[in-house]
């Protein structure tokens, strides 16, 4: 009889298997659909829902969906605010009956419904007499809200939100996008002002060009700066629609800005018309062609515009690809540096070899880069004779595979720009001479002291460190690194070391840099207190080659005199730097 069990347990497992297939699976989600419309005013779908007519008691808000967007057709005929529009509608569509009130009242003024606050209607696609809210006072609450079906006589309580999102004032129902674009898809950007038509196009790599009334390189940082101002700056206020006079705007002859989509036979365009500023509102007045409307924007719009064809060309002085620079020479009040590039580490070449500062010389070539004109001058190379013929500084790139080098000339200038003193600056050969702020005068002059490596030591791993000798007056010690972070002392007793001082020391020694060459040749050692250094350290590898050594001399208000064992020269060192000198054998003796 055990096959009689089995198969009946086989039949009711198979059973419960059908069962929760169909109960779990297959009707779950109609379960979830019946849950979710219990208790809701309406049911029906949010995408389904075609046109929404609100009346309240100042004026009427009629949207009706076109395509994915909606559009706004009373009070006024205009686009219409997506979010707003898609709150009201979520809000129409979810909302809950919080309870019946009453299901066929005496009257309708207890309720506030004898004059409505708000009488909605709503077209559903397939439906064909639209659904109907009445919306009267609130509640003693105040959370809920009374309202009713127009053809059916019972009250109930629905949440005040959805008297809040149907009273919103007017203007939360319209637009606020000025022009709706994607940057990517501008093939073209037209500004006529004062009768005067400026183009630009796109070029490759995000470059612009100038094609009207001249052809010139434009500002593609301006142009971009604009496109962004006017996609993503919202309208301040709607102030009129349909005015008798724009004049007062100056709508009436307004700066019009027109951009390009597409090419030839698809090309489209928006365009949008910019009148007088509004200072105490920070706006300008504008108007889309077409709609009637007058708008209020932000000021930014505005001032990002490039109202001339000066401010809408290129304001690059010198042109050039930092990762190409191979070579560069400067020549100021300071004297003549000249520098060359070896793998990734820049040398100065003249006047005498040394290592650069690779933070010196980048940042002398990020000045070069950010320089921006501020006027500009004659157009063709003469006008570099007429205003650069004796230029204060002279600066030459070559690049990798150029054929020429390129030289920035700089020189002082009679012009102010908003009361600062400005300098002229042009590249040779090429022309315009353009107005620099003049503070480039010094920022580009620099000598071989200001661009030479200042590090009294090379870049070294404090780890790589193996023994120290240190003397001091007339004590002398020598320790030794047991491991990465313990040290002992060998010399003149044995004993353990104090590791945070010796560490300290190693990595102050890293990150010395010196001020000034004080002796080149290291003359006059006493005079400098190097004959008999207050401080000796020297540094050895495992190998036991020296490293480094580091002698320090007289100390005075605001420098310290020093030199290193690789090189002659005395240095001095802000003293700050140094910090308290070691006392041996007590500050370094365990």
């Amino acid at each position: 009889m055990r096959w009689k069990t089995t198969l009946f347990l086989a039949i009711v497992l198979a059973a419960l298997g059908i069962f929760y297939y169909v109960y779990e699976i297959r009707l779950s989600p109609e379960r979830e659909k019946s849950a979710q419309a219990k208790g809701r005013l309406w049911t029906v779908e949010q995408k389904d829902v075609e046109e929404v007519i609100v009346k309240r008691k100042a004026d009427t808000v009629h949207v009706k969906r076109e395509g994915f967007d909606w559009v706004l057709l009373a009070p006024v005929k205009a686009r219409a605010d997506r979010s707003t529009v898609d709150d009201l509608i979520t809000n129409l569509v979810t909302t809950r009956v919080d309870r019946e009130i009453d299901p066929n009242p005496a009257g309708l003024a207890d309720f506030g419904l004898d004059a409505p606050s708000v009488d909605l209607s709503v077209k559903v696609k397939g439906k064909a007499d639209p659904l109907t809210l009445l919306l009267g006072g609130k509640n003693p609450t105040g959370a809920w809200v009374y309202g009713k079906a127009k053809d059916k006589p019972a009250v109930f309580t629905v949440s005040d939100s959805l008297l809040r999102d149907a009273t919103r004032a007017t203007a939360d129902f319209r637009d606020k996008t000025i022009l709706a674009f994607d940057k990517k898809d501008v093939t073209g950007l037209e500004i006529v002002a004062d009768g005067v038509r400026m183009s630009v196009e796109p070029e490759a790599e995000s470059k612009w060009k100038i094609t009207k009334p001249v052809s010139l390189r434009a500002d593609g940082e301006a142009i971009s700066d604009f496109l962004d101002k006017l996609r993503f700056t919202k309208v301040k206020e709607f102030l009129a629609d349909a005015p008798r006079s724009l004049a007062r705007y100056g709508l009436d002859r307004p700066v019009r800005v027109t951009i390009f989509f597409g090419k030839e036979k698809d090309r489209t365009f928006q365009a949008l018309l910019l009148g007088n500023e509004e200072p105490a509102k920070q706006g300008v007045y504008a108007m889309r062609p077409g709609d009637r409307s007058v708008l209020l924007v932000g000021d930014d719009v505005w001032k990002a515009l490039p109202k001339t064809v000066g401010a809408l060309r290129d304001k690059t002085v010198v042109d050039y690809d930092r990762d190409k620079v191979a070579g560069l020479e400067v020549e100021s009040p300071k004297g003549k540096v000249t520098l060359a590039k070896e793998g990734e580490k820049w040398r100065i070449t003249a006047p005498e070899p040394v290592a650069a500062d690779d933070g010196e010389v980048s940042g002398l070539l990020f000045k070069l880069r950010e320089m921006r004109a501020a006027g500009f001058f004659g157009e063709g190379p003469a006008s570099i004779d007429r205003y650069l013929a004796k230029p204060a500084v002279r600066i030459s790139l070559r690049e990798q595979g150029a054929t020429a080098a390129k030289t920035l000339l700089v020189g002082p200038s009679p012009e102010k720009r908003r009361g600062r003193p400005m300098a002229y600056a042009g590249v040779v050969g090429q022309g315009p001479v353009m107005l620099v702020d003049a503070q480039y005068l010094g920022d580009l002059s620099k000598s071989a002291n200001d661009l030479r490596d200042r590090a009294l030591f090379g870049f070294f791993d404090p780890r790589d460190v193996k023994r120290m000798r240190v003397k001091s007056g007339g004590q002398a010690m020598t320790l030794e690194r047991k491991s990465e972070t313990e040290w002992r002392v060998t010399e003149p007793k044995a004993g353990k070391a104090r590791e945070n001082k010796v560490a300290d020391l190693l990595y102050n020694f890293r990150s010395l840099r010196w001020k000034e060459v004080v002796s080149a040749k290291g003359d006059d050692a006493a005079k400098y207190g190097l004959d008999a250094p207050v401080l000796e350290v020297t540094l050895y590898k495992a190998d036991g080659k020296e490293l480094g050594s580091l002698m320090v001399g007289k100390k005075e208000a605001d420098k310290v005199y020093v030199r290193t064992g690789g090189s002659p020269a005395i240095f001095a060192l802000d003293p700050k730097q140094l910090g308290d000198l070691p006392k041996i054998p007590d500050d370094l003796q365990g």
